[in-house]
């Protein structure tokens, strides 16, 4: 009689019943969370290794496609008339300028092309050189001519300043040519991009280039 009274009422059939039932929904529960937290394990992972094959496809494209700048090289500059009597009535400058495009599988689209020249940050003179063009990959386009007449600017007051400038030894201008260019990979092109090729170049008393500045590569920048 007294170990009946003794038994806690968790202990008797219908209790024990309820524990495992809640018992077995438990693990089922543990089991479900646990299927559920390894398949966002693998999700998360195949996303993952996804995202790095094509971020390093990506930088391996980047690598071989990167377009490179065009490269500008001075070959010949020369004004004539410093070693001419009465040079500033017959002045002419005659230029000679190289645009290379180093690119292997890439090719440049120029649509315009213009050409200043600069004697201590002023203009002197300049005209359009070049209609519009493309240039295929590992090409080599020369930019060639004459400025003269109304393509000059130089008055007599100029004319006095470049004149000594000659008499202390060279006389340093600075050739800006302008361009709007856009990239050509396979059938995409690129945006527009203006582009500046900045060729300092001296000329000695006798109005030649310089052998310093002859075939000298010109800084390249984007506006």
């Amino acid at each position: 009689m007294w170990t009946e009274n003794r038994i806690p009422i968790h202990s008797t059939p219908e209790n024990r019943t309820m524990q495992r039932h809640h018992t077995a929904r438990y693990y089922a529960h543990r089991v479900k969370e646990s299927l559920t937290t390894r398949v966002s394990k693998l999700i998360c992972a195949i996303v993952l290794t996804l995202l790095f094959l094509v971020g390093i496809i990506t930088f391996i494209l980047w690598l071989s496609l990167r377009p490179h700048r065009p490269r500008f090289h001075m070959e010949d500059f020369s004004i004539p008339a410093f070693s001419q009597d009465g040079g500033f009535q017959n002045m002419q400058i005659i230029y000679n300028v190289t645009a290379r495009n180093a690119n292997q599988n890439i090719g440049v689209y120029y649509d315009s092309t213009q050409l200043t020249v600069y004697y201590q940050d002023q203009s002197i003179g300049g005209s359009p050189v070049l209609s519009s063009f493309y240039q295929e990959p590992k090409n080599t386009t020369i930019v060639a001519g004459t400025l003269s007449g109304a393509a000059l600017t130089v008055s007599s007051e100029r004319w006095q300043q470049l004149m000594a400038a000659r008499g202390q030894g060279q006389v340093v201008f600075r050739v800006d040519v302008v361009s709007v260019i856009r990239f050509k990979i396979s059938s995409w092109d690129s945006k527009h991009h203006k582009m500046h090729a900045d060729c300092p170049v001296g000329v000695g008393p006798d109005g030649l280039i310089l052998p310093i500045y002859k075939d000298k590569r010109c800084p390249v920048y984007f506006s």
